[in-house]
């Protein structure tokens, strides 16, 4: 057990009738996330495949930030029989979005809110060809996570939650910032999520690719061994960024990314815990969706592609 008071919450959320937020997906960032919205008292429900009928834990394992570990009784159903959704919260990898959601389609009503926070670009235009009338909101945070076990959860890190639309129907939605505020202790909506998504890409592209090859925390890339890959692997990004019409420089990038290094060092990256867990990667929405978007605007990224190359032949 981990260091610290433990509580017996079980009665904190038992099966409320009409859950405030349905969670697709139960890793590491879906479980802290379902956990604090309980602990915000906002009924939640995590939906699961029905391969987890037979694993089912009595609760959720939830150790906060201070240390405090806390078993909450948190909803489960399942995607099969997915009930009435209020507004949908899709915590999965970027490689399982689509896959995942496949199933709920002709089961949402029209006016339920499809929230994505995954890390990579290139997802959220697949779901809203796939929920065409759906509002489709995409986010970032910077929250950091780590799963134990089973419906074992840790909140490593603090971060900051930004959604934005990514159609039209979504912008009648920005109040659900102040929902997850509540829980998450900052969340704000911002109509240029675009710009959002793009320097959290540049982030990722920097972090997630070394750390996992290196096994290394994220403070370790703090040192002089990294300093001319990362500042390449941003200067490569900068390019495709103004090609995309998005204004920066890879000297901001960089400080963005130095900054999530140091405010991070104790964490291990998602690239990293999934690679030491052998699972698949989020590669192909990260660097993979930058060395698509070079590609059209036929600019070189050698940097990106040797750690995209890496990290293939080593998942």
């Amino acid at each position: 057990m981990p260091s610290g008071s433990r509580d017996n919450n079980l009665e904190k959320s038992r099966h409320p009738s009409s859950p405030q937020w349905t969670l697709l997906g139960c890793g590491a960032l879906g479980g802290v996330f379902a956990s604090l919205l309980t602990l915000s008292d906002q009924p939640t429900r995590v939906l699961l495949r029905d391969r987890h009928r037979a694993t089912l834990h009595p609760g959720i394992d939830f150790t906060s930030l201070e240390g405090h570990t806390q078993l909450l009784a948190i909803e489960r159903g399942f995607v099969s029989q997915p009930g009435k959704i209020k507004r949908l919260l899709v915590m999965t990898k970027a490689n399982q979005v689509v896959p995942a959601l496949a199933p709920l389609v002709g089961k949402l009503t029209t006016d339920t809110p499809i929230v994505l926070l995954h890390n990579g670009m290139g997802i959220a235009e697949q779901v809203a060809q796939l929920f065409p009338h759906n509002p489709v909101i995409a986010g970032v945070t910077s929250h950091g996570a780590m799963q134990n076990g089973h419906f074992v959860f840790r909140h490593t890190g603090k971060g900051e939650t930004w959604l934005g639309p990514v159609n039209e129907a979504a912008k009648a939605h920005a109040g659900l910032v102040d929902e997850l505020a509540t829980a998450l202790g900052q969340a704000g909506w911002d109509e240029q999520i675009l710009t959002r998504q793009w320097q959290k890409l540049a982030i990722n592209c920097a972090i997630n690719p070394l750390t996992a090859l290196y096994k290394l925390k994220n403070g370790d890339l703090a040192g002089p061994r990294f300093a001319d890959v990362l500042q390449q692997v941003c200067v490569e990004v900068a390019d495709v960024m103004q090609a995309e019409g998005q204004p920066t420089s890879s000297d901001e990038l960089l400080r963005r990314v130095m900054m999530v290094v140091e405010l991070t060092a104790d964490n291990y990256s998602s690239m990293y815990q999934d690679m030491d867990l052998g699972r698949e990667t989020e590669i192909e929405a990260i660097t993979g969706f930058l060395l698509a978007c070079a590609a059209q605007h036929g600019i070189a990224v050698p940097v990106n592609q040797g750690l995209y190359q890496a990290i293939k032949e080593k998942s």
